[in-house]
């Protein structure tokens, strides 16, 4: 196996992790009705999942960053798949809660050391490259892998599909430990080193734009299935193609992202994305209100998710290009908070079905994006001024 097939198989690993966290959403509403437990309590997974992954990602990388990468890599996809065999197995909600939270400890650093060993094995000149490959497999997982969890859960079960990523682990396990080169780990970087970023407050700024651009869109798409079940009145028969189609123009959204990015910069790409990302959604809100026709709900969905994911490559080169020669921590603190702010997201919507009504997250969702917006022409402004925020800490 030459290295360039290599890097496609680390892809195709980050996609079965990928999918184990966001099929959740797709199949929200069957995991409620067989459980016996409300949509909120169901989205609550989602918080979970985010959380333990976003806190014990970078814990867990520092304390065995001197371990050989293909060990590590092994041994963290190990304990995804038994997260996996124990959310297939699982009798009651709490125990598909404890399976989920072993799921993320191994999810969070099956992604981590799979980018690192890509760039490692990568010809010279390629790392970036392969950097990306590996990238586009978690995010094909939102395209790919959501609809087909779906599927899966209407004809076996959604506990299948569980079953399904940890054979599919188990046996990416086998192909690893043949074809992965040992790999050797890096220096530490301490985790109070990386924290010291959050002094200055132009990095502050930067994640806080993460924080509440991808909350308010989580808030929506953690609930995204039954929303358009119940709310718009879509047909089960119809939400696969539809979910498929929403990952597509994930996919469509983040490449011109990037591409809008060189041609017209970080903040014009970031403010308009954004600013599309609301309307989007007060339409569909809209929409869903005062009409019962599908196709517009479907394009506004194509539409809300162009958006969203337009922000997505543009605010992880914002946060490198505030701390070019740390780019490393600033892609690692923003993975962290992308996490969070998903958990945060799936909570706060969680309350808003539970309190208010299951319409209301897209509101919620709005007022979230609006806030990041506000966070990027605040950014925007310290550094037309030339506040870069270097005095205001000390990273050594």
């Amino acid at each position: 196996m030459s290295n360039t097939w290599k890097v496609y198989f680390l892809a195709l690993v980050t996609f079965l992790v990928g999918t184990s966290e966001y099929v959740i959403s797709g199949i929200l509403d069957k995991i409620a009705d067989s459980m016996h437990i409300s949509v909120a309590s169901a989205g609550q997974l989602v918080t979970i999942f985010s959380f333990v992954y976003a806190i014990g990602t970078p814990i867990l990388m520092a304390l065995t960053a001197k371990t050989d990468r293909k060990k590590l890599l092994i041994m963290a996809l190990g304990i995804f798949v038994v997260g996996n065999l124990l959310s297939f197995v699982s009798p009651g909600y709490s125990s598909f809660v404890s399976a989920r939270v072993i799921m993320a400890i191994g999810a969070g650093m099956v992604v981590v050391t799979a980018l690192d060993i890509a760039a490692k094995i990568a010809a010279p000149g390629k790392q970036a490259s392969a950097i990306a490959t590996v990238v586009m497999g978690f995010t094909a997982s939102l395209i790919i892998g959501v609809p087909l969890g779906r599927i899966a859960a209407a004809q076996f079960g959604w506990k299948s599909v569980f079953g399904i990523l940890a054979l599919a682990g188990l046996a990416a396990v086998f192909v690893l430990l043949a074809a992965i080169p040992q790999v050797q780990g890096d220096k530490p970087v301490p985790l109070s080193k990386q924290l010291n970023f959050l002094k200055n407050g132009n990095v502050a700024l930067g994640l806080a734009i993460t924080f509440f651009w991808l909350g308010g869109y989580s808030i929506a798409y953690t609930y995204l299935s039954p929303y358009l079940l119940d709310v718009a009145g879509l047909q089960e028969g119809m939400l696969s193609g539809v979910l498929l189609a929403f990952g597509i123009a994930s996919l469509v959204g983040s490449k011109f992202g990037g591409f809008s990015t060189d041609r017209w910069g970080v903040f014009p790409t970031l403010s308009g994305g954004m600013l599309l990302h609301v309307v989007t959604l007060l339409l569909l809100s809209l929409t869903v209100t005062y009409t019962h026709s599908w196709q517009p709900i479907v394009i506004l969905l194509i539409l809300w998710s162009f958006a969203a994911w337009s922000s997505g490559p543009t605010q992880q080169f914002n946060l490198v290009q505030i701390e070019p020669n740390y780019s490393g921590i600033m892609l690692s603190l923003n993975q962290s908070m992308m996490q969070l702010s998903m958990a945060a997201g799936a909570g706060i919507g969680g309350i808003m079905v539970n309190r208010v009504s299951l319409s209301s997250i897209t509101w919620v969702g709005i007022a979230g994006v609006a806030i990041a917006i506000m966070m990027v022409l605040l950014l925007k402004m310290r550094m037309s001024s030339g506040s870069k925020g270097a005095e205001e800490f000390n990273i050594n």
